[in-house]
């Protein structure tokens, strides 16, 4: 796929027609780059095109952020300008569609303060995205675009057409019928969580070099696909792409130790080599050789954010795990191999009745981090304690 033109308005496609699934009617809010303007003007056009009655497209320019990180007062650090609140308050209320386009977006904190870019975001507004996330007020879709910064982070050099190669696989624009391909996925991802709720595991047994971590899981433990449904009963697949299966943990029943499989591209800095250590469901200590400060930033953020909120499975059949690299977007990263996220959980997808009594974890932040891989051996726990191989080498084990 070479023509530019023609590549955006495929990639467009996928975002409203099968990401979001925008409505005739409905408002769109997209979230972009100032690098991505191609990709919301085509967005925008493809929305009409469906019947969308408004395309809302705000910018944020990750320069301008970066220097609002290193000079703005300590207190101006953390600040929610009250439009922004008002928008996504707005769209909840109307049952708007959302689309966040996605470009990478490591490195340009570079050099700067790791405490203040820790303290670099905006709580007040990350909790009404959340809470409006919880009560599925809209339908919402993440989708990639390449760009040659992204490319140079990727590559170590600035070649964005070799990336944009790299997604067309992931996003399966090489297949003759991309939506048949991603209908066809999308049905497999949710017999696999079929498959898994038919085992009732109580818990999760990772091992691999440097990790040992038993997660108990909710009661009853429900795995899901990334298929989600609104309030209204509207479908959309919030990833584009994806390749997990998931639920939701019991807060109150991790224990031991995970190391990170690959880096973690956070708040504009890149954490590498973390390793968390977990008791009693709180993460007790953190290790990174570098971006250590932002992780503990995030987790100091409330009181849920030192507990799981999400554990996911992925295999090597990944499109995204195949291609070998390591993209420092956690869009992707997270469904090349397996991850979970500590800070807010998702029973509102997996297990709408489970409340915080029933060890559900609410906070303000989700961090996604990526702990799977051939060397990582993922094991269920049977209710007598018994485990049952789930990933060996990559590899699917339940038949």
């Amino acid at each position: 796929m070479s023509d530019r033109g023609e590549r955006l308005g495929e990639y467009a496609r996928l975002a409203v027609e099968v990401g979001a699934i925008v409505a005739p009617g409905q408002d769109v809010l997209v979230t972009a780059s100032t690098d991505h303007v191609g990709m919301a003007r085509e967005i925008a056009r493809r929305a009409y095109a469906v019947g969308a009655h408004y395309v809302d497209i705000v910018y944020s320019d990750p320069l301008a952020r970066r220097v609002h990180v290193e000079g703005a007062p300590e207190d101006g650090l953390g600040h929610s300008p009250s439009w922004m609140i008002e928008r996504v308050e707005d769209a909840a209320r109307r049952g708007a569609a959302l689309i966040r386009i996605d470009g990478g977006g490591v490195g340009f904190l570079d050099g700067v303060d790791p405490r203040r870019a820790g303290l670099a975001r905006m709580r007040d507004l990350e909790a009404v995205v959340r809470e409006s996330q919880r009560v599925q007020a809209y339908n919402w879709t993440i989708i990639p675009c390449a760009t040659p910064d992204w490319a140079e982070q990727v590559f170590g050099e600035p070649d964005v057409e070799r990336l944009w190669a790299a997604l067309d696989v992931v996003m399966r624009l090489d297949r003759p019928d991309p939506v048949a391909a991603w209908q066809e996925r999308f049905d497999e991802l949710e017999a696999r969580a079929e498959h898994l709720n038919s085992h009732r595991f109580v818990g999760l047994h990772y091992a691999g070099p440097g990790t040992d971590l038993r997660v108990r899981l909710g009661k009853p433990s429900h795995w899901i696909a990334a298929v989600f449904a609104n309030r209204d009963g509207r479908p959309h697949h919030p990833n584009m792409p994806t390749e997990e299966v998931f639920t939701t943990p019991d807060r109150r029943g991790t224990e031991g130790t995970v190391v990170s499989t690959r880096p973690l591209a956070l708040r504009g800095t890149l954490v590498r080599d973390l390793r968390l250590t977990f008791h009693e469901g709180r993460v007790t200590e953190v290790s990174a050789s570098t971006g250590a400060e932002v992780v503990e930033a995030e987790l100091d953020a409330d009181e849920g954010a030192r507990f799981l909120g999400e554990v996911a499975l992925v295999d090597g059949e990944s499109t995204i795990g195949k291609t070998g690299l390591t993209f420092y977007s956690t869009l992707l990263d997270e469904n090349a191999t397996c991850h979970m996220a500590f800070g807010a959980g998702l029973a509102y997808a997996t297990n709408p009745e489970a409340g915080i009594e029933d060890g559900a974890n609410l906070s303000t932040v989700h961090i996604d981090f990526m702990v799977g891989g051939p060397e990582v051996r993922v094991s269920g726990v049977e209710a007598g304690g018994g485990e049952v191989p789930i990933l060996v080498e990559d590899r699917w084990q339940l038949a």
